[in-house]
């Protein structure tokens, strides 16, 4: 990888953006550069001469569509995120302004489970203003109103969380943003020293999970594929306040003899007392802590 830190913030993501669309698409023009950060002709063409001084072996000028292409000695300038990849050629590469589309043909199945912009917004200014936010909330018991000091948000695979202190039940668990009606910021409240972020043990304790492709299962093989795990073990690091939700997502057999015979369960948890304490173990399919309480496998959501 190349050090790019002489070179201003501007700069960089322009180069940036050179290096992502030669790699993942095989050609990008002036025009693009153009488009895309609204510069002068002349400063893309600096660019451009930038980026072939730093890696002269990536790309080469197409005299005749006057884009440069991809060449085969070609090695990328940073570690390109497959996560900002995928985002980027599917939704594409900015924020969806100006008429911005996707990059390449594609399909995929966007979450189901997604919170209100009007819902999201006051929370997400709480997070950053270190602010308490007024909530009716719809859990398995009915609606009711909450006072939270939210500090983080978090994706399970399908839903989205909000992890925050909650007022009425003096704890910090975990809400699905989906299931907040209304969201109003509460101007004149402070958070108090046991609601900060400091205090939350199951958010800060990180665990690292081996999973193993399931005993009982055919297919291993595949499954060590799917999942790149090199010596057949993935060791998932998450943290305490999130194993559970993520164990059940994935489908991930948490019992300790691997006894769901569901062919969804692909994954198992090769040691299930990395559980042991961790509140959101109720969720994780199969689960018996050593106390004999059994795990939650059929449970359907957070607090």
């Amino acid at each position: 990888m190349i050090d790019l830190s002489e070179y201003s913030q501007a700069q960089r993501e322009r180069l940036v953006y050179i290096d992502f669309r030669l790699y993942f698409t095989g050609a990008v023009s002036r025009t693009d550069l153009m488009d895309r950060f609204g510069v002068g002709a002349a400063a893309a063409t600096r660019d451009f001469a930038q980026y072939r001084e730093i890696a002269p072996e990536n790309t080469a000028l197409d005299t005749v569509t006057k884009h440069y292409v991809i060449r085969e000695t070609f090695s990328p300038l940073i570690a390109h995120s497959p996560e900002r990849v995928l985002t980027a050629l599917s939704q594409g590469y900015g924020y969806g302004l100006d008429g911005e589309r996707p990059l390449i043909l594609n399909e995929s199945v966007s979450l189901l489970s997604k919170p209100k912009v009007e819902v999201l917004a006051p929370i997400s200014r709480a997070i950053s203003l270190n602010q308490v936010v007024k909530i009716s909330y719809t859990s398995g018991s009915g609606e009711s109103e909450r006072e939270i000091v939210p500090f983080a948000v978090s994706c399970d695979g399908l839903r989205w969380h909000v992890r925050a202190y909650d007022r009425k039940r003096r704890k910090f668990v975990d809400f699905v943003l989906a299931r907040i009606g209304t969201a109003q910021t509460q101007w004149g409240a402070k958070p108090k020293n046991d609601e900060d972020q400091k205090r939350d043990d199951q958010w800060n304790r990180m665990l690292d999970l081996p999973l193993v492709p399931h005993p009982d299962k055919n297919y291993a093989q595949i499954v060590m594929l799917d999942y790149e795990m090199p010596g057949g073990v993935l060791r998932l690091r998450v943290r305490a306040a999130m194993a559970g939700y993520v164990l059940q997502q994935y489908h991930v057999d948490c019992s300790p003899d691997h006894s769901i015979e569901d062919n969804a369960y692909r994954l198992w948890l090769s040691d299930p007392l990395a559980l042991y304490g961790v509140e959101s173990s109720m969720f994780a399919p199969g689960y018996r802590s050593p106390h004999g309480d059994l795990g939650g496998s059929d449970k359907i959501g957070a607090s």
